[in-house]
């Protein structure tokens, strides 16, 4: 809980642009927050994994003192950084952490924890879906009762794209899987890296109708027709790595304007080390054809920082992730809200899609033990709050905008 003289003096120390810190938790000691979800009044936040934490529940009925109210703690070896509600069926990922040391036969237990929240503030849990090797990375749980989740699938060795039936929550079951050609060894064709340490794999999924759009890290973007559950089929796909950085994060439509943003997530501290890493404009208008039309603007500190760009910053710097306009939360098709790590939140206008223009930003001041902010992820609230997660110390900070 932060005090009203803790705010004044966090917005005071804050880099600010039509944007207001409204409230802030440091979640028990537990700042490692990752990605975050609004319910009713409540804010649930999975955790990197640095801590013991996998899930913070925090009321924010009173926005300005969000107090936390529920903490759960993930398996041994294992990290539940992401978090997925649809009615009263909260799930999370089990991932294998790679920071936690342990011995080859010493295996994590990994796949997707389903829990009953029938009371929202003391999850149940009801059911377990395996998923071997390294688990669940990213998930899309917005309507029942299909999950899409980034999993490893029989046969393929690189993670693949998996959709899970939770029409039974106590007995979730796989329906359907779709991999990026040639991580199967059986395939026929193959997509062919253009570089050697380029990542073939596939990361994040969002669907829309009978649609998938899949991130799939260093090839690009995909669209997965779906109206198959069982049998999904590639209609297109996009790659811009090389010559720009790669890492496909996420994969957001906008179906009233034929786009999609497109975010690349930054995984290094410089973009010396991995490559110019961008948030990406792409045109639909025929989606056996996909074409990238313009990037948002690289953000820039304000006048009298030490430093000339982010890039020179301590830590991560460059794109993360962007609000996902979920059912229930706050959806614009003009308007965008990504993280970019030590960069703080950038608020965008694509009004224009050829001319992305920033309209606002807010950086938190550096969290006690970091070398600079770490702005993970981001919710918009129905309401226009805006719920941010730092990786590491931070925890949760509550902002508004002011602009117009």
């Amino acid at each position: 809980m932060a005090t009203l003289t803790d705010l004044r003096t966090m917005q005071t120390a804050s880099d600010t642009w039509n944007t207001r810190l409204v409230g802030h938790s440091d979640m028990n000691g537990h700042g490692d927050g990752m990605q975050v979800l609004k319910v009713g009044q409540y804010a649930y936040v999975a955790h990197l994994g640095t801590t013991d934490a996998a899930l913070s529940i925090l009321d924010c009925a009173d926005p300005s003192d969000p107090r936390l109210v529920r903490q759960l703690q993930h398996p041994p070896r294992t990290h539940r950084h992401k978090v997925q509600i649809v009615g009263d069926i909260l799930i999370q990922n089990s991932e294998a952490a790679t920071y936690y040391k342990y011995e080859p036969d010493d295996v994590p237990v990994t796949g997707i924890e389903v829990f009953s929240i029938e009371d929202p503030t003391d999850p149940r849990k009801i059911g377990f879906h395996p998923v071997p090797r390294s688990g669940v990375h990213r998930m899309w749980y917005s309507e029942a009762p299909y999950a899409h989740v980034a999993a490893w699938v029989p046969n393929a060795n690189q993670r693949a794209y998996q959709i899970v039936d939770l029409s039974e929550p106590t007995a979730p079951r796989a329906a359907g899987a779709w991999w990026i050609p040639g991580t199967d060894p059986e395939d026929e064709e193959s997509w062919e890296p253009l570089t050697e340490h380029a990542h073939f794999q596939v990361h994040g999924i969002i669907p829309h109708g009978d649609r998938a759009y899949v991130s799939c890290t260093d090839a690009g973007m995909a669209i997965v027709d779906i109206s198959n559950v069982a049998s999904p089929r590639l209609i297109s796909h996009v790659n811009w790595s090389p010559p720009y950085g790669g890492y496909s994060h996420t994969s957001l439509l906008l179906p009233g304007r034929g786009l999609i943003v497109e975010v690349c997530e930054s995984v290094k501290n410089t973009i010396a080390e991995e490559g110019d890493k961008r948030i990406w404009l792409i045109d639909l208008r025929d989606e056996r054809q996909p074409v990238i039309i313009s990037s948002f603007p690289r953000p820039v500190p304000p006048k009298g920082s030490p430093w000339a760009t982010y890039d020179e910053r301590p830590l991560r710097s460059g794109p993360h992730n962007c609000h996902e306009n979920r059912p229930g939360s706050f959806s614009s098709e003009t308007r965008v809200y990504s993280t970019w790590f030590n960069g703080g939140l950038r608020i965008t206008d694509i009004s224009d899609a050829d001319r992305p223009t920033e309209v606002g930003y807010f950086v938190p001041p550096t969290p006690p033990g970091q070398e600079a902010p770490q702005i993970n992820d981001v919710f918009v609230d129905a309401d226009g709050l805006i719920y941010l997660t730092d990786r590491y110390n931070g925890g949760m900070y509550v902002v508004e905008y002011t602009g117009g």
